[in-house]
C-alpha cells in the first residue's frame, strides 16, 4: 500500500501553537486511511518573532511525526537535505501555516508533491500552487479569475480557538478579572512584566475586587517570565513603575507577586481559553495575542511601550538586518524604531489585529512612553463603563473571521489524499 507525506511550513511560536496544532489534529482525526499511512513533518523557517522554543513546544503533539528546527532550513530550500537525512514518500502535500509562501513553491516542487496554502490576506503564486485555503472571498477576488477554481474559503483559523461565549458572565459578580500578557519575546518581557505589575499594583489600590492572572507563553517557563521582574536582571524596571515580583507557590498553584503584595496568577496550560473567557478585559503587547483575544471575543487595550527602542528588532526584510547588525545595530534599531513611532503616531498607524481587521480603531491602542497611571486610570473607566465594554464585544463578534478553518482544511486535505492510488 503507498504511503502519504504532508509536510507542514510554518514559523513562529504564534503560527505553530494557533495554526499548526489545530490543522494537524483535525486532518489526524478525519484521516480516511490508516494512520501508519500519512507522515505529518514540520518545517520551520526563520522568524523575527521566534524563541527558540518552537520544536520543544511542537514535539508534545503526538499528531506530529517528525520536525526540523528553522536553524537548518537554508540547507534545506537550497539543496534539499534536511538535518537528519529524512526519506520523503512518492506521493505527498506542502501545507503552507506561515513563513514566506514563496518557500511552499520551491519545496513542493523539489520534492514532487502538490501544494497547499492557507492565505489569510493575500493569495500569491497562484499560477503554481495547486489549492487555497483562503479566509474569506476578498482573498480570492485579488487574483485573477481563472485560478479561482483553486481556491476555497476556509474562514479564519484564530476563530478556531474555542470561544467562550462573554454574555453568560454575571454582570453583577463581585470580582473582575484582568488578563496580562506581556508577550513571549525578551524584548517585550523585558518592558511588560514589570509595566504590567506596576500597573496591576495601581489598579487593586483603586480597586480591591479585582484579580490578575498572567497566561504564560507555551515558549517561556514561569522562572524565566519572573526574572523580568527582577532588578538584577532588568534594569528598566525604575522606569516602567518600580515595581518588582517573585514567584510564590500557594496550594500548587504559582503566582507572581509583586513588592507591594498583589498576587498575579500564573496560568501554564495552553491554550488557556477558559481562563482568559473569564476575563473582562485584556492589557496585551500587539502580535498573536491580539488576534487570539480578538477572536474570542475579549476586550482589551494594547500597550506599545517605547523604553527600549534598541530592543525592538523584530522588523521583517532591509530594516531587520540593519537593526541586528552587529556593533551598529542598537544604533539602527533606535533610529528605525523612533522613525515608526513618529510615522505611527503622525498616520494613525494601526498594529492590533482587530483594527487591522477592522480598518480602524475598535480596541485601544496606546504607544509612546505610557505611563502606569495613564493605562490603569483608562482600564478602570473601561470595566466602569458596562457599555462601552459591550460596544467592543460586538465589534470583535462582527469582524472575526468564520470558525471551522481548521476542519475545512483537513477535509481539502482528506481529498487530495483520496485522488492519490492507496
Amino acid at each position: 500500500m503507498n504511503k502519504f507525506d504532508i509536510v507542514i511550513l510554518s514559523n513562529g511560536p504564534g503560527e505553530i501553537t494557533t495554526w499548526v496544532l489545530p490543522v494537524v489534529k483535525k486532518i489526524r482525526a478525519n484521516l480516511s486511511i490508516s494512520q501508519d499511512n500519512v507522515r505529518i513533518s514540520l518545517i520551520l523557517s526563520p522568524c523575527p518573532h521566534s524563541t527558540g522554543n518552537e520544536v520543544k513546544i511542537a514535539s508534545q503533539w503526538q499528531e506530529i511525526n517528525r520536525i526540523q528546527s528553522a536553524n537548518n532550513f537554508l540547507t534545506f530550500l537550497l539543496f534539499g537535505k534536511t538535518q537528519d537525512n529524512w526519506d520523503w514518500y512518492s506521493q505527498g502535500l506542502i501545507i503552507f501555516l506561515g513563513g514566506d509562501q514563496f518557500f511552499t513553491l520551491v519545496i513542493a516542487k523539489r520534492l514532487g508533491y502538490q501544494s497547499l496554502i492557507y492565505a489569510e490576506w493575500e493569495a500569491r503564486w497562484y499560477r503554481y500552487i495547486n489549492y487555497f485555503a483562503v479566509m474569506n472571498q476578498s482573498v480570492i477576488d485579488k487574483i485573477p479569475i481563472q485560478f479561482h477554481n483553486k481556491c476555497t474559503v476556509v474562514g479564519d483559523l484564530m476563530a478556531d480557538i474555542n470561544i467562550i461565549n462573554q454574555e453568560e458572565k454575571e454582570d453583577n459578580k463581585n470580582t473582575l478579572k484582568i488578563g496580562l500578557l506581556p508577550g513571549s519575546k525578551s524584548s517585550k518581557l523585558t518592558q511588560g512584566v514589570p509595566f504590567l505589575m506596576a500597573i496591576a499594583e495601581f489598579i487593586k489600590q483603586k480597586n480591591s475586587n479585582i484579580e490578575f492572572i498572567i497566561p504564560v507563553a507555551p515558549t517561556i517557563d514561569t522562572e524565566n517570565l519572573a526574572s523580568y521582574g527582577d532588578k538584577k536582571n532588568n534594569p528598566l524596571i525604575s522606569k516602567l513603575g518600580n515595581v518588582t515580583g517573585e514567584l510564590i507557590n500557594i496550594e500548587n498553584q504559582v503566582y507572581l507577586q509583586t513588592l507591594g503584595g498583589v498576587n498575579i496568577k500564573l496560568i501554564k496550560e495552553f491554550p488557556c481559553d477558559e481562563e482568559l473567557g473569564k476575563c473582562d478585559i485584556c492589557l496585551t503587547t500587539v502580535g498573536a495575542n491580539t488576534a487570539i483575544l480578538g477572536s474570542l471575543g475579549i476586550p482589551m487595550i494594547v500597550l506599545l511601550p517605547i523604553y527600549q527602542l534598541e530592543a525592538m528588532k523584530s522588523w521583517d526584510g532591509l530594516l531587520g538586518i540593519l537593526a541586528n547588525l552587529p556593533i551598529f545595530g542598537d544604533n539602527f534599531a533606535k533610529l528605525i524604531n523612533w522613525i515608526m513611532v513618529q510615522y505611527t503616531v503622525k498616520n494613525k498607524k494601526l498594529y492590533a489585529w482587530p483594527n487591522i481587521w477592522a480598518k480602524k480603531e475598535i480596541v485601544p491602542e496606546l504607544i509612546g512612553y505610557l505611563t502606569v497611571e495613564e493605562v490603569s486610570n483608562l482600564t478602570l473607566e473601561l470595566l466602569e463603563n458596562k457599555d462601552k465594554l459591550k460596544e467592543i464585544k460586538n465589534n470583535l463578534k462582527e469582524i472575526r473571521g468564520l470558525s471551522g478553518a481548521s476542519l475545512k482544511i483537513a477535509k481539502i486535505v482528506t481529498k487530495i489524499i483520496e485522488k492519490c492510488s492507496f
